[in-house]
């Protein structure tokens, strides 16, 4: 069966890095693109990066884009994230989710996901 399993969430101070990781099984990774969504508490599951099946292209929210970077590796069926430079107001339950839609443009909409992990939470104390 399908599974996406994040990982590499945790407590820590602003301005440290994180990396999550979220390995895929049950799917033909490389025919998906790959996103990464984050919910806080009492707000609506919102957009954080996307990259496409290829790594070719990615997207970014505004409120991320300079401090974090997503990345791929199909050998081994993972997408990342890596956040530097972390603020309080990035904590948060962060997701993963696979897109199967061709259009690289529908990385945005979490809508078009398919799949989707259970999440791993961030937090990001002052």
């Amino acid at each position: 069966q399908v599974q996406l399993v994040e990982s590499g969430g945790g407590l820590v101070q602003a301005g440290d890095s994180l990396r999550l990781s979220c390995a895929s099984s049950g799917f033909i990774f490389s025919n998906y693109g790959m996103g990464w969504f984050r919910q806080s508490p009492g707000k609506e599951r919102e957009f954080v990066a996307g990259i496409r099946r290829d790594g070719g292209i990615t997207y970014y929210a505004d409120s991320v884009k300079g401090r974090f970077t997503i990345s791929r590796d199909n050998a081994r069926n993972t997408v990342y994230l890596q956040m530097n430079s972390l603020k309080p107001e990035d904590t948060a339950v962060y997701y993963c989710a696979a897109n199967s839609a061709r259009l690289s443009s529908t990385l945005r909409a979490e809508g078009t996901y398919e799949y989707w992990g259970q999440g791993t939470q961030v937090t990001v104390s002052s």
